[in-house]
């Protein structure tokens, strides 16, 4: 067992039922082709990840044809919060030193930004990583004393890494932040991102 655990919090690939807010402008079918591309690449990504262990945390079912190399969870909670503060109670509980959460829909993650984020967790109590929306794309933490996090949070608002952060600080808790990234909820957001060469045919 290594000391990092690297937490991927997929969503299933289930037809019809992936970037919905995106479907409203290139179709739910180009949706879903979108969504099956940026689920692969994290699986991918995330498994290229050297200083970490890996597991993968599953919205409806385990998905076997997937993150052969990782362990396989579902997720559990009422809230996302609660959901993510489950699985980083266990993997502490487990033994691991730092945990790092991501989701599976970001077009930038790459395995040289995991990796490096474990790297500077070694010497912050947290890390995040800016969404453009105003959440993150990304969280890190050392300890599980430091699950407060995930308590009381304005999930699914752009306030989200604000609230968060303040709170941190106000615990006089460290921190560091990666480059802000965007993940695709929109066809402005497919536009501008690093795959839009890819999907060009879904909105041409």
């Amino acid at each position: 067992m290594k000391e990092n655990l690297l937490i991927v919090f997929a969503k299933n690939k289930i037809k019809g039922k992936a970037k919905t807010r995106l479907a409203k402008s290139i179709g739910q079918d180009g949706a879903d082709e979108v969504y099956t591309y940026l689920y692969h690449l994290t699986e991918r990504e995330s498994e290229g990840v050297s200083n970490a262990d890996v597991q993968v945390h599953f919205s409806n079912f385990d998905d076997l044809d997937a993150w052969g190399n990782s362990e396989h969870f579902l997720q559990a909670g009422e809230t996302l919060g609660d959901r993510m503060k489950g699985a980083f109670l266990e993997g502490f509980e487990r033994g691991y030193k730092r945990i790092i959460g991501i989701g599976a829909d970001l077009p930038d993650i790459n395995s040289e930004l995991l990796s490096k984020a474990f790297e500077i967790l070694k010497n912050n109590d947290f890390i995040f990583g800016p969404a453009a929306d105003g959440g993150y794309y990304l969280i890190g933490l050392q300890s599980k004393e430091n699950l407060f996090v995930f308590d009381n949070k304005p999930w699914s608002t752009d306030a989200l890494l604000k609230v968060t952060v303040e709170e941190v600080r106000s615990k006089n808790k460290s921190l560091s932040k990666l480059p802000e990234k965007n993940d695709i909820d929109t066809l402005e957001d497919l536009r501008g991102s690093n795959i839009a060469d890819l999907f060009s045919h879904l909105y041409s």
